[in-house]
């Protein structure tokens, strides 16, 4: 049965691996918790940003096209412009994430000092520029499974990477107390480029298994069609990218200037790191524990999407919107309750820290909104209303940035999480609205044509 529903398959898989994931990262979470105290995971947190911004511009867009168009050709039986396509891809996304590691490993300081305003950020920022050209390496090739639908390399090379990453930050950390010399936050880092390279390995040997039993060789391909995949690729991509580094600057800006907002409402600048530490490191991470299953929905519904729009099958279309968005509200409505009622107790039992419970309790009524965004997100994508998708998203970002720079200074952490639940609020109607324009111009086209 799941060979024969591959999208139930691949989500089922997706969905355990990120669960599993998730697990090992919670354990991870209160390991560092208790190794690099409050301020140190503030400290941590505060280069989200940088990996963001660095992300969207070599992969991040180039990932999602692959995806797309793999799903296209595969649906239309044109396997070798699938895999032109990867390469293509694969090509630019290399390129581009070698010259923005150089950029950062040398300009270090600038960023640390300049845009993140904490000099102790200095020494993650090289170590990560180190990992930027193996994520892109194993998301390219990520994403061509995803648009053939098969979702077992890109699930395991995601439990490698975890399960590398935080088994070399436990190793160093227990070897540095065992010999009386504690390391330093840096470390985290560390295991982030030892994760990314164990999943590059992966995903390497997994291509080359398959171009081998495929008998396909490349050099039999023209540069003529590579130019023509390469300019297919950037009519999509470069628009995504544009779209991911400006919601990401938003964000980043956002990052940035909560701490320095909460110093302005009164707090010291240990105390305001401390503050942004526990939210985005212990909170998050808890109230976005269920999105492992949203997640593995939306990255797989852009390639289905977009399949069923290639064939122009709109009941399919339709089916998939309805079951997946009724699916995460109840999803949602469930973890609702759950963290309402026991989120107090949680955040004192997971992470030892009171200020962890409160703000678990009070995100817990946005909860349906921020696992329905993804997929209304990946929806609209797929529908090739990427460009729509990104005016709602960046909106709602100003609304909530609005909520930073305004509101923080006066009630504190409060007004950021009264700004998450407005913006988000705001985000899912007007993308319900879209979907709902878009369906319904749709269904007159075919009427038109019926008639």
């Amino acid at each position: 049965m799941l060979k024969k529903y591959p999208f139930l398959s691949g989500t089922l898989l997706l969905t355990l691996t990120g669960v599993i994931s998730r697990i090992i990262g919670f354990f991870y979470r209160i390991y560092l918790s208790h190794h690099i105290g409050e301020e140190g995971m503030g400290i941590y947190q505060l280069l989200a940003p940088v990996m963001a911004l660095s992300f969207s511009l070599t992969c991040a867009g180039i990932q999602t096209s692959i995806s797309k168009y793999t799903a296209s050709y595969i649906a239309q039986k044109q396997e070798k412009s699938a895999l032109r396509i990867l390469m293509t891809g694969f090509t630019l996304s290399l390129f581009l994430s070698i010259g923005t590691a150089c950029f950062l490993y040398q300009n270090a300081i600038w960023v640390a000092s300049a845009l993140l305003t904490e000099s102790r950020c200095a020494p993650l920022v090289r170590i990560y520029s180190l990992s930027l050209p193996f994520a892109c390496i194993h998301s390219c090739i990520n994403g061509y499974y995803y648009g053939m639908k098969k979702s077992m390399l890109p699930s395991m090379s995601q439990l490698v990477e975890q399960l590398a990453r935080v088994g070399s930050v436990f190793a160093i950390y227990s070897y540095g107390n065992y010999m009386g010399t504690p390391p330093s936050i840096a470390v985290t880092m560390l295991g982030i480029l030892i994760g990314e390279i164990c999943a590059t390995t992966l995903s390497l040997g997994a291509l080359y298994f398959h171009l081998s039993r495929r008998n396909t060789s490349p050099a039999r391909r023209t540069s003529t069609s590579y130019l023509q995949h390469l300019s297919e690729l950037l009519h999509m991509a470069v628009p995504l990218a544009a779209n991911r580094l400006t919601l990401n600057f938003l964000q980043s800006v956002e990052a940035v200037q909560i701490p320095n907002r909460l110093v302005l409402s009164g707090m010291s600048k240990s105390s305001a790191l401390a503050n942004y530490g526990v939210l985005t490191g212990m909170t998050y991470p808890l109230i976005l524990f269920p999105s492992a299953v949203t997640s593995s929905v939306s990255v797989l519904l852009l390639p289905y999407i977009s399949e069923a729009g290639a064939n122009g099958d709109t009941a399919k279309i339709k089916s998939a919107i309805r079951k997946s968005v009724l699916a995460c509200l109840l999803l949602g409505s469930f973890f609702c309750i759950l963290f309402l009622f026991f989120g107090p107790f949680l955040g004192e039992f997971l992470f030892g820290s009171q200020l962890a419970g409160t703000y678990i309790q009070i995100l817990s009524i946005a909860c349906p909104l921020l696992y329905l965004g993804g997929i209304l997100t990946s929806i609209l994508h797929g529908l090739g209303k990427a460009l729509q998708a990104f005016f709602l998203n960046a909106s709602c970002l100003l609304v909530r940035l609005g909520f930073v720079f305004f509101l923080i200074p006066k009630v504190g952490m409060t007004g950021y999480l009264l700004g998450i639940f407005v913006s988000e609020l705001c985000l899912i109607v007007l993308m319900s609205a879209e979907l709902t324009r878009h369906l319904r111009d749709v269904s007159c086209k075919l009427r038109s044509r019926k008639i």
